[in-house]
């Protein structure tokens, strides 16, 4: 990532995120800066819950959605 920081932040600005690798393990995730404001207004959110609060997102959650799964080959491939 440090010889490769531009393409790292383009790609991160068209999907959002990158996720960075260390021995060919996720190890941390560069945000585009609209993805990072996006995910803090929601853990601001859930911050100000209380007790029943809490529980009743908790409950409004899908038991099962629809996220996207990515294998380590993807991984590299997006940084390349």
């Amino acid at each position: 990532m440090i010889k490769n920081y531009k393409t790292c932040r383009e790609k991160a600005d068209n999907f959002g995120k990158i996720f960075v690798l260390k021995n060919n393990q996720p190890d941390a995730v560069l945000f585009s800066i609209t993805e990072y404001e996006r995910l803090s207004v929601i853990i601001e959110y859930l911050e100000s819950l209380e007790g029943e609060e809490i529980s009743k997102f908790i409950d409004s959650l899908p038991i099962k959605g629809n996220k996207e799964r990515y294998s380590i080959n993807h991984l590299r491939s997006d940084i390349k």
